[in-house]
């Protein structure tokens, strides 16, 4: 009898301590796949193709400073090896993507953030600085949205001295077919129709620091 309980109480203590290796091995799984998980970002370039969008007083194209600071967002990534971040975008050369295609790719995607790039215009030579906009509708995201437009005009204005005309609200086609399933901004980057800030976007070694200061605040979880 007494045999019998000893054996009894080794296989309860044994049970127990495959049931906490089998619960350590859960926990170690759970915790791999969240260190692997890579945030996914979808940077999409305004305009494109027979799109030119804004032209500068220089005659840069609108269509083509977005693409090439989306292109320099992603290379840094590629180039820094960055493990947290999976950057796409909707277009890869100068052509033209309807916009709601542009809406379906990022929830194809199942991104975690979708960031619409592109330049500002004015009939006021003088008007300057960032805006970014978020969805004039409600939604789940609306708030994340909101503080990510706001950090975005704050970390343009602290690092590269862009002034900042504030976080806005608009009913633009790719904020509102995006806002349900991610946050969303779109980003209007400096006036092609201002004289210093034109030349100053036209610069390639700005853009880099623009798409660095960009990448930056994307990879904040």
């Amino acid at each position: 009898m007494e045999l019998l309980i000893r054996e009894k109480l080794k296989m309860k203590k044994w049970l127990k301590n495959v049931s906490f290796m089998i619960l350590l091995l859960k926990s170690c799984i759970l915790l791999g796949q969240e260190f692997d998980a890579k945030k996914i970002i979808v940077i999409d370039p305004g305009h494109g193709g027979n799109d030119l969008g804004a032209i500068g007083v220089n005659q840069t194209e609108e269509k083509t400073i977005t693409l090439q600071i989306s292109r320099l967002i992603s290379e840094l990534a590629e180039k820094n090896h960055d493990q947290t971040v999976e950057i796409y975008q909707t277009r890869y050369s100068d052509t033209l993507i309807s916009l709601r295609d542009r809406a379906r790719m990022a929830i194809a995607l199942n991104a975690d953030l979708y960031l619409s790039l592109h330049c500002n215009h004015s009939d006021n030579p003088n008007a300057r600085g960032v805006e970014v906009y978020v969805s004039s509708q409600r939604s789940k995201f609306l708030d994340e949205s909101t503080w990510l437009a706001f950090q975005l005009q704050a970390d343009l204005n602290e690092k590269l001295g862009f002034e900042s005309r504030g976080v806005k609200f608009a009913n633009f086609q790719v904020l509102r077919e995006t806002t349900d399933f991610m946050p969303s901004v779109l980003l209007e980057l400096g006036f092609l129709s201002n004289k210093d800030e034109s030349h100053y976007i036209s610069g390639y070694e700005n853009l880099k620091h623009i798409a660095l200061a960009i990448l930056s605040l994307l990879k904040i979880p």
